[in-house]
């Protein structure tokens, strides 16, 4: 276990960490967790409208703010790994330029065609 941040590991092939933040990154932008984070919404107004204890309500209120934190640890690592992804790309086709300008392709082109290909995996 590293606290190296997954970008920042280097190498091409996602570990668990990587595999389990994109399945959770594509549920909460489903319809699904959409409708789920409503009904977690209207149960909290509900409890209140109908008077439930006070352990009830807190139960709900630290049951958004667990979900918010985790959307929050899941945004930020979803933000980190498409900003490098992007930054990684720019710099092989920084790199293939001049190679192409010189009509001998070489290592950055492979490097270019290999991050263009990290789109396949998604």
């Amino acid at each position: 276990m590293t606290l190296q941040h997954p970008a920042d590991r280097g190498g091409d092939e996602r570990g668990r960490f990587e595999r389990l933040a994109e399945s959770g990154s594509r549920f909460t932008s489903s319809p699904v967790f959409f409708v789920v984070c409503v009904g977690l919404v209207s149960l909290t107004v509900a409890a209140h409208i109908a008077g439930l204890a006070v352990e009830w309500l807190l139960l709900a209120g630290e049951t958004m703010t667990a979900v918010t934190l985790l959307l929050l640890a899941l945004l930020k690592n979803t933000e980190l790994r498409s900003e490098r992804a992007i930054q990684r790309k720019l710099d092989a086709i920084a790199a293939a330029l001049p190679e192409a300008q010189e009509g001998a392709p070489g290592k950055a082109h492979e490097d270019l065609r290999r991050v263009i290909r990290m789109e396949d995996e998604t």
